[in-house]
């Protein structure tokens, strides 16, 4: 596709607009449509670059991008309504799992996803767990907790143990509002090893212990829900340090010369995944769009715009350097040698189990008094 074919499927409407057709009422591409639904913010625009819009381009395909915040809300919604307008969706490992057990999501056929760049079959060349029954690994990213530098004088937060301190480290503190990962940090702040973590968390002493901890804190936090907001947060001096995803911060230091400090102590490692909506009237371009964003070549991409790690072994050597700045990316990725061994990885098929009963204990928790 070439000349002005090309450049007439390239017209965006905003971030979250339109890629590859018309955002002005024109007519159609020629391969059709697609809604693509992602996180907002850095991590959209980078995923926009790495492959949709070369597979807008590629294909002839008209790709809507929508943002959101996560879970089956939506999802489940035009499911049970019989009203798809979602086709792709960006999911969190677990949701991809409780959404394909509720058939709110298209099976992916394994063998319909591309092979690594030397012919590798993509069920050896994903990480383990990645490829799910309804789900895509797309990349790893952590959530860990950053500070900002120009707040904290002398002694800076080195350990996971440091983000609950209050006496060496007063300040308030940024965290996700949700039970997911806050349980994780609070055990291994309170000593729990990271190898024992949801062993402990599997019991019910292990959940109070979690509860207590986070409630030592308690007064001191500010609540965010999307991932942009932590960076602001740390930027505009609303809180001393805040837990968040790792890329959402490099992309803060490396594009607007942020003093902010990663911690990687106790990070949370997990990826995300993509999914089809059951029901998409768009099966067809939807497996074509999971399957050319599932490639080593666009994981690898999306590494040069943020720092996310492919979630394919033969991805890994195709990152690079940074696309803006020129900072080689792969020191800052979870995946890093010197950042994974100070990891934990998120247990999915824990989260899948327990995130309704850990949703409603967390909801009663933050409505009650401190």
């Amino acid at each position: 596709m070439k000349g002005r074919r090309a450049a007439a499927l390239l017209v965006v409407a905003g971030w979250s607009g339109t890629v590859g057709g018309s955002a002005c009422g024109g007519p159609p591409a020629p391969g059709g449509s697609l809604t693509v639904v992602s996180w907002g913010g850095s991590y959209e625009r980078a995923v926009t670059e790495a492959y949709i819009r070369p597979f807008a381009e590629a294909h002839e395909v008209a790709v809507g991008i929508e943002s959101y915040n996560g879970g089956l809300a939506q999802v489940r919604s035009q499911v049970e309504v019989g009203r798809v307008h979602w086709d792709v969706v960006d999911l969190e490992a677990f949701d991809a799992l409780r959404g394909c057990e509720e058939g709110l999501l298209e099976p992916i056929p394994p063998d319909f996803l591309p092979p690594g760049p030397d012919g590798t079959p993509a069920s050896e060349d994903f990480a383990e767990g990645a490829i799910s029954e309804c789900g895509v690994g797309n990349v790893f990213y952590s959530t860990i907790y950053a500070y900002n530098d120009r707040l904290i004088q002398g002694e800076k937060p080195a350990t996971i143990e440091d983000f609950f301190d209050l006496e060496r480290f007063p300040g308030r503190r940024g965290m996700r509002r949700s039970p997911l990962v806050n349980l994780e940090f609070a055990l291994m702040a309170d000593g729990v090893a990271r190898d024992e973590v949801y062993a402990v968390l599997d019991t019910p002493e292990g959940r109070d212990r979690a509860f207590r901890k986070l409630g030592t804190i308690r007064e001191q936090v500010v609540w965010w829900e999307a991932g942009a907001q932590p960076p602001q947060m740390l930027a505009d001096g609303e809180v001393v340090m805040s837990t968040a995803y790792n890329g959402r911060i490099f992309n803060a230091q490396a594009l607007e010369s942020q003093p902010f400090v990663i911690v990687w102590d106790g990070q949370l490692l997990d990826f995300g995944q993509k999914a089809i909506v059951a029901g998409t009237p768009n099966l067809e371009n939807a497996l074509e769009f999971v399957r050319f964003a599932t490639s080593a070549e666009s994981t690898a991409r999306v590494s040069g715009y943020i720092a996310y790690g492919p979630v394919r072994a033969s991805g890994l050597p195709l990152v690079s350097t940074h696309v803006e700045t020129g900072v080689d990316m792969l020191p800052h990725l979870p995946t890093a040698p010197e950042n994974e061994r100070l990891s934990l990885r998120m247990d999915t098929a824990w989260w899948t189990d327990h995130l309704d009963e850990m949703n409603e204990r967390f909801s009663a928790w933050l409505a009650r008094s401190p």
